[in-house]
């Protein structure tokens, strides 16, 4: 391996604001001529990237990474398809969805988000998002007994519900699917 380490001040820059002198990690010089090379970058954000660790063959995708790459395929999480192909069908049948959230920052943008892509989609969807000092947290029987009470048929819940089983299990029971 072919390493170098400038002796140089790095970029021109012989101390910071603070005194301290910038020093550039070593790198392998092939792979910083390959990464240059592949996608005609200049040599310094050449080196800096291969003082990262990115190989040739993944820069584009670093430097332009894509959700779907970052991200795991949604269809791995249990029931997911499950889930989705009952949505679809409420959608399908005009059966009225509810949101019910989190009171924390994660669950109202988790409802507003979904309420957001429904509106955009032509549906109008109810969130409920409960009072923490008068309902506490996640689902409970009477907030999912309001929701269905209100014409609601599926409830999605985000950021919440894992651990309420019985409430789960008495919406189950009045045709509620969460």
């Amino acid at each position: 391996m072919v390493v170098s380490s400038q002796a140089e001040a790095l970029l021109g820059v012989e101390c910071s604001v603070g005194g301290l002198r910038w020093r550039e990690r070593a790198t392998d010089q092939r792979a910083v001529l390959a990464i240059s090379q592949r996608l005609g970058l200049p040599d310094v954000v050449a080196r800096v990237l291969a003082a990262r660790g990115v190989r040739s063959e993944s820069v584009e995708q670093f430097l332009d990474p894509k959700l779907r790459d970052l991200m795991p395929d949604p269809s791995l999480l249990v029931d997911m398809d499950r889930a989705v192909a009952r949505l679809a069908e409420a959608v399908i049948n005009a059966e009225k969805i509810a949101v019910f959230g989190d009171y924390d920052v994660d669950g109202a943008t988790a409802s507003a988000l979904l309420r957001k892509f429904f509106f955009s989609v032509g549906i109008d969807i109810e969130v409920y998002i409960p009072d923490r000092m008068r309902e506490g947290y996640g689902p409970t029987d009477e907030a999912l007994r309001k929701l269905h009470a209100n014409g609601a048929r599926v409830v999605v819940t985000v950021d919440c519900g894992t651990g309420a089983h019985d409430a789960l299990a008495s919406a189950a029971l009045m045709g509620l699917d969460v």
